[in-house]
């Protein structure tokens, strides 16, 4: 059975920054709880409780939560009230919707919590007992609601007057129910009984199935294929799983039980029969029989390979994902090929030209993530740079010094020929042919000329 781990309660408690001993509220619903414990040891100070949609066939471990003022245990296999009355003395509300109390006097150990104002007990069998409302309004003098139904004064005055033949009532009906419930439980150990031998013959049927006793036989069956085989078995499960809902089963919590281990059961099969696919599934050969190395690509990333001759190396540009960490990338650097495990997953790439694995360098990117591998070439090649040198000769320098004297700047004479750069010895014209033509290269100087004018006055204060 699974019960509360402290684990589950931790990351139930990520709002509390998963302290639990601070606790006051935490959800536990729908995590296939089959037994409530230890909560009362690691959350004292809890105030909600949160357990709806679980397989808790029993309220325990739960009176020591003196703190608790709602208790949430709908949707489970509860059958009777219990274990409340000792140390819940905070506790204001309870929901047990949808249970299978049929012991409906177990409410009477609600009259210790004096603090009790609303409960819940719609889809519960007694609530289908004759006089069930007079009843548990009669016994628990301080409630104010019961099934979302705010209890009026004049409800309780006529529910304490018939007290007595209500009560009688509520014993028989519940008698009567708990017979019926003996006879449940006795029918549903027959059913699982039955079903375990079932199964039983079943997998020994498919054992036999498996391993036949003859080789001429096993040849047969592998010459058929595992397709028809697989088949054969899947349809056998959807036979099974179309009786197992088909069948009719009363509602009792042996039945929800089965169900979920039904379920889980099914689950399990699935997850086990996935496993053993991806085990048996064949990986991509990276080197042929006959020796050849192959491009792979498993992981799936955007690549780029650069023949860089500047610096005689192969660059690779591998577009790991940026927030990969690097102790999952594993690289391989060989004379004629490279390989990258991402993840487990290979990148293989076959090189164009030797390298030299041992000068090789992998490096990663700390924006894009991407990872960059440098391969310097196998044949060293050293390539001239192509510069504009200019040579000075003896006979040149003796002119420069001349000219350095005499103040002089040498020009370097440039062949048109050769190159195919403008004449820029001619974009500039000379200062004796400034002026000429329709286009003005230098503006002219404007010389002020003095105007007289006949009204003028010069006034000397002004």
């Amino acid at each position: 059975f699974l019960s509360v781990t402290e684990d589950l309660v931790r990351r139930r408690a990520e709002h509390n920054n998963c302290e639990i001993f601070s606790l006051e509220e935490i959800s536990l619903h729908q995590q296939e709880i089959e037994k409530l414990e230890y909560l009362d040891k690691w959350c004292r100070d809890l105030k909600i409780l949160y357990l709806q949609n679980n397989l808790i066939p029993k309220i325990e471990n739960v009176g020591k939560l003196k703190k608790l003022e709602y208790l949430n245990v709908a949707l489970n296999n509860i059958e009777r009230i219990e274990n409340l009355e000792a140390g819940c003395e905070e506790l204001k509300k309870l929901d047990l919707t949808a249970n299978f109390i049929g012991e409906l006097s177990s409410i009477e150990a609600l009259k210790y919590n004096i603090h009790l104002k609303e409960l819940f007990l719609v889809g519960n069998p007694c609530t289908d007992f004759e006089g069930y409302r007079q009843f548990v309004v009669a016994t628990l003098h301080q409630l104010k609601c019961l099934d979302s139904k705010e209890i009026e004064r004049s409800e309780r005055i006529e529910a304490l007057q018939n007290y007595p033949e209500v009560k009688e009532k509520i014993r028989e009906q519940e008698q009567a129910y708990l017979l019926k419930r003996a006879r449940e439980k006795e029918e549903a150990q027959k059913m699982m009984q039955e079903r375990k031998d079932k199964k039983q013959k079943q997998i020994e049927h498919k054992l036999q199935f498996d391993s036949p006793d003859s080789p001429q036989d096993k040849e047969n069956h592998q010459a058929e294929g595992d397709g028809k085989e697989k088949t054969w078995r899947t349809v056998e499960d959807d036979e099974e799983d179309r009786r197992f809902w088909e069948e009719p089963t009363p509602y009792t919590p042996e039945s929800r039980l089965e169900t979920h281990r039904y379920i889980e059961e099914k689950r399990r099969a699935k997850d086990n029969t996935k496993e053993s696919k991806k085990t048996e599934k064949r990986l991509r050969p990276l080197v042929t029989a006959e020796g050849k190395v192959l491009n792979v690509n498993v992981p799936k990333l955007h690549f780029s390979v650069k023949d860089d001759e500047e610096n005689n190396q192969i660059i690779l540009d591998l577009a790991v994902y940026r927030h990969l960490d690097t102790s999952l990338l594993e690289v391989d650097v060989q004379p004629t090929y490279v390989r990258v495990l991402v993840k487990g997953k290979p990148f293989q790439f076959v090189l164009p030209e030797e390298v030299k694995p041992d000068s090789s360098s992998a490096k990663r990117s700390q924006t894009t993530g991407h990872l960059v591998v440098n391969m310097p070439k196998a044949k060293e090649v050293i390539l001239t740079k192509q510069k504009v040198s200019t040579s000075i000769k003896h006979s040149d320098s003796d002119t420069l010094q001349k000219n350095a004297k005499s103040g002089q700047v040498e020009k370097l004479e440039v062949d048109p020929s050769k190159y195919s750069f403008p004449d820029v010895t001619k974009i500039i014209q000379e200062k004796e042919r400034i002026g000429q033509g329709p286009i003005r290269l230098q503006p002219e100087k404007i010389t002020k000329t003095k105007k007289n004018y006949v009204d003028f006055e010069n006034n000397e204060d002004v």
